[in-house]
């Protein structure tokens, strides 16, 4: 789950009008914690674009532009262990350039830069609600926001995040059986390192999140059956299949199990990285930008993206006085 050293490139490659509606900016907005929360906007706009290299991928954007539209829904991202605001440009390119504003954030004490809070898994959920709020209230554009449509999107860790954001709690003893049953698996590793005591966490919902994409999520076998069985926000749940990092049985099976209101996606022939962007230079970091042999990750992000637009456009841009029903 954990993202290699990123190099900012601002280099720039002008790009066709038409290729791109979306604005870009970056902020840091202060924590209530006493640190800055590094964050990433993207947005409707009406600008001619530039290609520029973000991370390991790029994205075709107008940066600094004005904000286009009124009463826009509002996506907030979640990234996994060890990233930034910047693992899920094409997706925030393609929500943008469908009417929506994303807001990604770079997890404090838990990104590339600094690993100190990676197991404070409570600290996540918390930083998120801080970027809702300061998109709802102090953002320069949050008049053009409608705070009644505001969706989470995450990954891995990140997946975890945005779960527990629409109420999924966690059983310390879950964890510890699986960590001494599966002591080499990833989040155990992590557990063991950091030497955080599971029991501590503590929880707050965020229920201005009113729709949820969990990708990969981390540590879905803590989450307790019925708090995901009261999570009433519609769920779209992604899984690789051959995910060696989460592997199959003991993270998106407990969560799809018991959720109530839930889309549920199985991707043949991935595993976890293939859900962020194909990289522009694989060979460079080829354990987090290599596929399994025969699969497209290009291509098929081109279908993730529409579908994650297409869910949120179901469950934050329909009458709601329409109920939903999850597509499988």
């Amino acid at each position: 789950m954990r993202f290699p050293l990123f190099v900012f490139c601002l280099c720039l490659t002008l790009a066709s009008p038409a290729s791109a509606n979306v604005g870009f900016r970056t902020e840091h907005i202060p924590d209530p914690q006493g640190t800055m929360i590094e964050i990433g906007i993207w947005y409707p706009a009406d600008a001619a674009p530039a290609t520029f290299q973000l991370g390991l991928s790029t994205q075709t954007v107008a940066a600094g532009a004005a904000v286009v539209g009124d009463h826009l829904p509002l996506i907030v991202v979640s990234h996994g262990n060890g990233g930034f605001f910047g693992g899920h440009t094409d997706t925030a390119e393609a929500l943008a350039n469908a009417g929506f504003v994303v807001a990604a954030l770079t997890h404090s004490g838990d990104s590339y830069q600094d690993q100190s809070r990676a197991t404070d898994m409570p600290n996540r959920p918390r930083q998120l609600s801080v970027l809702i709020t300061y998109m709802l209230n102090s953002w320069p554009g949050h008049d053009r926001l409608d705070p009644n449509r505001v969706g989470a999107f995450g990954f891995s860790s990140g997946g975890f995040t945005v779960l527990a954001a629409a109420g999924a709690r966690t059983d310390p003893a879950a964890i510890a059986r699986h960590c001494q049953i599966l002591p080499a698996l990833f989040d155990c590793q992590l557990i063991a390192a950091h030497k955080q005591a599971p029991e501590s966490w503590a929880w707050a919902t965020d229920t201005r999140i009113k729709a949820v994409v969990s990708a990969a999520p981390a540590i879905g076998y803590a989450f307790t059956p019925e708090s995901l069985a009261a999570i009433r926000v519609p769920v779209q749940l992604w899984q690789a299949q051959y995910d060696h990092i989460l592997p199959a049985p003991y993270y998106v099976e407990p969560v799809r199990e018991h959720l109530r209101t839930v889309e549920f996606h199985e991707v043949m022939g991935a595993d976890h990285f293939d859900f962020l962007p194909a990289c522009n230079h694989p060979e460079q970091y080829p354990s987090i930008c290599s596929s399994p042999a025969g699969f497209d990750r290009a291509g098929f992000h081109a279908a993730f993206n529409r579908a994650v637009v297409r869910f949120f456009r179901r469950t934050l841009l329909l009458n709601r006085a329409n109920s939903y029903t999850p597509a499988h």
